[in-house]
């Protein structure tokens, strides 16, 4: 793998690295509890994606409670 033979100036790599910016997300709401999200993602807020439940969170709480529960047995 090729490898530099002389060492870049600061100014040189920091003139190279001037695009690399941070893009704020897109977001958007959610039509069933308003709640902000990105596009074409399911809502972390309800758990619905295209007005349809895709995760259940009552389910998913009682199955960590329990494995908690065990656990600490």
């Amino acid at each position: 793998m090729p490898n530099p033979r002389r060492r870049h100036s600061r100014a040189r790599g920091r003139r190279r690295r001037t695009h690399w910016k941070v893009v704020r997300p897109v977001l958007g709401t959610c039509p069933q509890c308003k709640a902000p999200k990105e596009p074409h993602r399911i809502c972390l807020a309800c758990g619905t994606y295209d007005g349809r439940p895709v995760i259940d969170f009552e389910t998913r709480r009682a199955k960590k409670a329990e494995k908690k529960k065990k656990k600490s047995r």
